[in-house]
């Protein structure tokens, strides 16, 4: 018996070791999940996860490492797949064959802005592209859910032409998937490159936070960089579509926004298209502000495996905008017509170092007509019409390189732009009445620039670093100078080097706590508009502009530090930057005597010694509830002249925004209230003859259905207490300087279809 009762002590014995061993080896096991799309089988990119005391994000493939933890769920959480979770038995079932799939979602109605969580990025910031802002027939109006973007207005419904830390213009970077852009062809910007920019496939608007993004060009104060949808390649062939409308009714707007496409295990080719129109909105006051306007897209896209490592993609859109109103200027616009294409090749390596080769190659073209034609006018003084015609062409190589624990990007571009047109005056009064005149306003200009750029990643101790480097070749020439403009300038053709190098470090303070610190110093070139502009108004005063082609590149050199704090119900950022700007590019007033009598003078675009700006952005994320959480999001920037000692001139005041929102129904039903508040601005300049604005405060309301996996309803209203209000950064109306009011109360109601 005692032999036995010892036999059976040593086999339990042996068991609970084993049994250890075994949960031991277990809890120690590494598991890799890569998640995926169940219908294009695409990486799920983006995807967060909590998994006991670990956070975190799926990279480029989709893919996620754990070590693997007894009884410990898996918690995911996406914009577009909603959030479940895997219980231990569902990891151990997905780790044998390494993948799990889901279906996306339909609910993600909500614009949403969140900190990205890309490779030493954090400063910068993703605005996801729900339905409703695929609506938007301007896709610069979608910048404005994030309150570091502010916007010029100078038509009521038309043009939103981004500000982002007072930098604006060609200080901005502009481009979709890192390479193709516009320009406008408007010299006073009723076209400028975000309204040219087709929502249909943009998945995500990334906002580069100052001008570290070396990879895409050089953006003095940041980029903004539009990135299209994956092609949604299956296993079996399918059709696939989308059918959107919406109703406004201050205004009595109409959007409305399709696509079909056709797909197969190596194929995605479809059409996608848009039509938005609209009529004069009321203010809060219930006066009607003119903002007529009509906006259209039609577009093909081709991608193309043409085998498992090389894939091929084409895209041709063919943007139109009709009879639009802008109050602010002396002309509307006629027409718009816009020829988008691009040219794209990817290849994947399977062995070695290098990862991928992506190369593209783009054509813009922008055919514009404003006129007074259509305009009121008592007295008639002068008929006065410019067509204009701006053309972008460029290509783009990048190679990237995976190494053990680093990363490097590495290539060339080539973008070249050029801009020609005549503005042709008719005098119908007064001693000249008669006679025709025709300005040579853009002098047939052209700038053409040539890059390379390296960005590596890698990390040190506890550190993660970026190191970003970047050499532009920017040659400038006017190729049909005019008469009156070559007195003006020593030279009309210009070859300059722009170099320009970022330095980034971060690190985790902590399981929640991290700091990152950014360092860069970037030099551009003036643009075709501030070289070669001939006599015409384009600034925020009535001088008109002259451009000089000896401009010196302007400088900044910024410092940017990051904090970030994620707790498991909340989350918060601060982002603070200081910007110390040499040979900065203004314009000053000159004894030269304008075109048109009327103007009170000519400015023309000169170098600032000095300038300065600092601020901050702001964002707390809090889940209150099981279904019930709040956004905190503040922005603030203070910018001066070192030089006269005098604010910058159109500097956006301080912009705070609060929602509150909930999702129910197993997030079927979702409802947000929003409120905004907006300080008073000033600050101004008196050299540019600036406005002070009163601060104002918006409510806005929202709730959203999904009736099915394919039918989803939203409504809401916008500006709730039918506020009187006006932006800063809204041009005045005519010589009296009348603000342009926004909108007041406005009621929509959406309808998306998707199919199958």
């Amino acid at each position: 018996m005692n032999l036995l009762q010892k036999y059976i002590s040593k086999t339990v014995l042996v068991f609970a070791l084993m049994l250890f061993a075994s949960l031991k080896a277990s809890a120690q096991k590494t598991i890799i999940l890569q998640f995926l799309d169940s219908n294009s089988a695409n990486p799920i990119i983006g995807l967060t996860y909590h998994y006991g005391p670990k956070d975190g994000i799926t990279d480029q493939d989709g893919k996620i490492s754990l070590e693997y933890v007894a009884e410990t769920s898996l918690y995911l959480s996406h914009i577009s797949y909603g959030s479940w979770s895997l219980n231990p038995d569902e990891i151990l079932q997905a780790s044998k064959i390494g993948k799990v799939y889901r279906k996306e979602s339909i609910y993600g109605l909500q614009p949403v802005s969140v900190i990205s969580l890309k490779l030493a990025q954090e400063k910068d910031q993703t605005i996801g592209i729900s339905e409703q802002e695929r609506l938007h027939h301007d896709a610069g109006e979608v910048l404005s859910l994030d309150p570091s973007v502010s916007g010029i207005r100078k038509g009521g419904s038309f043009a939103f032409d981004p500000v982002f830390r007072g930098y604006k213009y060609d200080q901005l970077n502009v481009v979709i998937d890192g390479l193709q852009s516009a320009n406008a062809a408007c010299p006073n910007r009723m076209d400028p490159p975000t309204s040219q920019v087709a929502l249909n496939r943009i998945q995500k608007v990334e906002i580069l936070k100052g001008p570290h993004a070396l990879r895409y060009g050089i953006g003095l104060g940041g980029t903004l960089n539009y990135l299209q949808e994956n092609p949604a390649f299956s296993s079996e062939s399918g059709i696939y579509g989308r059918i959107s409308s919406m109703f406004e009714q201050n205004g009595k707007v109409t959007r409305n926004e399709a696509r079909i496409g056709f797909q197969g295990s190596k194929y995605d080719v479809g059409m996608l298209g848009s039509f938005a129109k609209g009529n004069d909105y009321k203010d809060g006051n219930g006066n009607f502000v003119p903002s007529e306007f009509l906006r259209g897209t039609a577009g093909l896209y081709a991608d193309f495996k043409t085998s498992d490592k090389d894939l091929f993609q084409v895209s041709v859109n063919r943007n139109f905008a009709r009879d639009v109103d802008f109050a602010s200027l002396a002309m509307d616009l006629q027409s718009d017509d816009t020829w988008m294409s691009s040219l794209r090749h990817s290849r994947t390596f399977s062995s070695g170092s290098l990862s991928s080769w992506k190369t593209s190659a783009y054509f813009t073209r922008v055919d514009h007509l404003m006129d007074n034609l259509s305009r009121d006018l008592n007295p008639r003084m002068m008929n006065a019409s410019v067509p204009v015609i701006t053309e972008n062409w460029g290509a783009r190589t990048e190679g990237e390189w995976k190494f053990d624990k680093a990363r490097l990007f590495a290539g060339a571009d080539l973008k070249t732009e050029t801009a020609d047109g005549f503005r042709t005056r008719e005098i119908l009064m007064g001693p000249m009445a008669g006679k025709i005149f025709k300005d040579n306003i853009w002098q047939n200009s052209q700038i053409r620039k040539t890059g390379a750029f390296a960005n590596y990643i890698f990390p040190a101790n506890n550190y993660v670093l970026s190191f970003s480097g970047r050499l532009d070749i920017n040659q400038a020439i006017a190729k049909n100078p005019a008469d009156e403009f070559l007195p003006t300038t020593e030279d009309t053709e210009s070859t300059q080097l722009n170099p320009g190098i970022s330095i980034g470090a971060q690190r985790d303070l902590g399981k929640s706590l991290s700091l990152g610190i950014w360092a860069a110093s970037v030099k551009r070139s003036g643009s075709l508009a501030e070289r070669y502009i001939n006599f015409l108004p384009i600034g925020l005063d009535p001088y008109e502009m002259l451009g000089n082609p000896n401009l010196k590149p302007e400088t900044n050199n910024e410092l940017d530090l990051v904090f970030g704090l994620q707790k498991e119900k909340f989350s918060l950022g601060l982002t603070l930057f200081g910007s110390y700007l040499t040979n900065y590019i203004t314009a000053e007033k000159t004894d030269l005597a304008p075109r048109i009598n009327t103007s009170p003078g000519v400015r023309q675009f000169t170098n600032l010694e000095e300038a300065f700006k600092t601020g901050f952005e702001f964002s707390f994320s809090h889940q209150m509830a099981e279904h019930i959480s709040q956004n905190l999001n503040v922005a603030y920037t203070y910018a001066k002249d070192l030089e006269l000692n005098a604010p910058l001139p159109e500097i956006a005041p301080m912009d705070l925004r609060y929602s509150l929102q909930g999702n129910f129904i197993q997030n079927k039903l979702q409802t947000r209230l929003s409120l905004r508040h907006v300080l008073a601005q000033n600050r101004i300049s008196e050299t540019f003859s600036e406005l002070k604005t009163p601060e104002f405060t918006l409510l806005d309301w929202d709730a959203s259905y999904a009736i099915s996996n394919q039918i989803q309803v939203k409504g809401g209203v916008q500006n709730l207490l039918d506020q009187a209000f006006y932006e800063h950064l809204s041009r005045p109306i005519g010589i009296n300087k009348i603000p342009l009011y926004s909108p007041g109360r406005n009621v929509f109601l959406m309808v998306s279809i998707k199919f199958p």
